[in-house]
C-alpha cells in the first residue's frame, strides 16, 4: 500500500492572502511545515495540492526546491484536486493535510497512520474530538473511498472540504478518532493560520523553537505554552470559519 501525503495549499485564502508563502525566520511557511513533514516514518511521499491559477505558480517553484512533487488541480474543487493528486502519484491511502498548519508534527502523523493501518476504519483523524490542538490535524482514508464520494457528491462545502463527508456520514463509513490523555486546555490552543494574528503567534513559537540541526516536537511546544501563557492572547480573539 503506497501512504501519499498531500499538503493542500493556495496563495488565494480569504482572511490572509499569500500566508503559505510569507517568511519565517527566512523560509516559506510551507517550506517550514514541508521540513517537518518530512521526518514523517510512516509516509511514501509528500504532495503538495495547489492550484492552476497562476498565482499559484511560486507555490510549485517552492516544492520543486524543497524536494517534494506538486499536483496543479481546481481552485475551488479541493476535493478534485486532492483525488487527482492522489492519482497521479498512484496513492492508494491518502494522509491529508492543509497548508496552514506549519507546526504539525510529523510524529502525529505516524501516529494516526499507525492507527489506520490496524484496518477497522474507513476514515482516521485526530479532529473529529480534538485532544491536540487545531493545526495538528490529519487525516487518513483510502483514494478508492474518496473516489466513491467524488461520484457521490456536488455539494459545495463537500468539495471545499475534502474529507468533510466522511465525517458527516458515520452511517456509511466506520469512523475512528485517535486521541491523546492531554488536558483540555492543550486541545484549546489555536495553532493553525488563518489570520494575521495567527501567524504572529506561529512565528513567535519557531522563534523560540527552531533550529536548523534537529526538529522541536509537540511536547516541546506545549512546554513553551506552559512556561508562556501570554502566547494564548496573541490570537485568543480568533474563530474558526464555519464549514457550512
Amino acid at each position: 500500500m503506497k501512504y501519499i501525503l498531500t499538503i493542500e495549499a493556495r496563495t488565494r485564502s480569504s482572511r490572509l492572502p499569500g500566508k503559505v508563502l510569507k517568511p519565517i525566520l527566512g523560509k516559506p511557511m510551507l517550506a517550514m511545515m514541508i521540513e517537518r513533514l518530512k521526518l514523517a516514518r510512516t509516509i511514501d511521499g509528500i504532495v503538495v495540492a495547489t492550484t492552476v491559477n497562476p498565482d499559484d505558480n511560486p507555490i510549485v517553484k517552492l516544492a520543486e526546491v524543497c524536494g517534494v512533487a506538486c499536483f496543479r488541480g481546481s481552485e475551488e474543487d479541493v476535493l478534485a484536486r486532492v483525488l487527482g493528486a492522489a492519482r497521479h502519484f498512484g496513492a492508494d491511502v491518502i494522509v491529508e493535510t492543509t497548508g496552514d498548519c506549519p507546526l504539525i508534527d510529523p510524529a502525529v502523523v505516524d501516529k494516526v497512520v499507525s492507527d489506520y493501518r490496524m484496518g477497522g476504519a474507513d476514515f482516521v483523524s485526530n479532529n473529529l474530538i480534538y485532544s491536540t490542538p487545531r493545526g495538528m490535524d490529519v487525516r487518513v482514508f483510502s483514494t478508492e473511498k474518496l473516489s466513491e464520494i467524488d461520484r457521490i457528491t456536488n455539494d459545495p462545502a463537500d468539495r471545499e472540504h475534502v474529507s468533510l463527508y466522511f465525517w458527516e456520514h458515520p452511517d456509511r463509513y466506520r469512523l475512528r478518532n485517535v486521541t491523546t490523555d492531554l488536558p483540555p486546555k492543550v486541545a484549546n490552543l489555536r495553532l493553525t493560520v488563518d489570520t494575521k494574528e495567527d501567524f504572529e503567534l506561529i512565528q513567535t513559537v519557531f522563534g523560540a523553537l527552531y533550529s536548523e540541526d534537529s526538529i522541536f516536537t509537540f511536547s516541546d511546544i506545549v512546554t513553551l505554552f506552559e512556561e508562556n501563557p501570554d502566547l494564548t492572547q496573541i490570537n485568543q480573539d480568533i474563530r474558526q470559519k464555519p464549514v457550512r
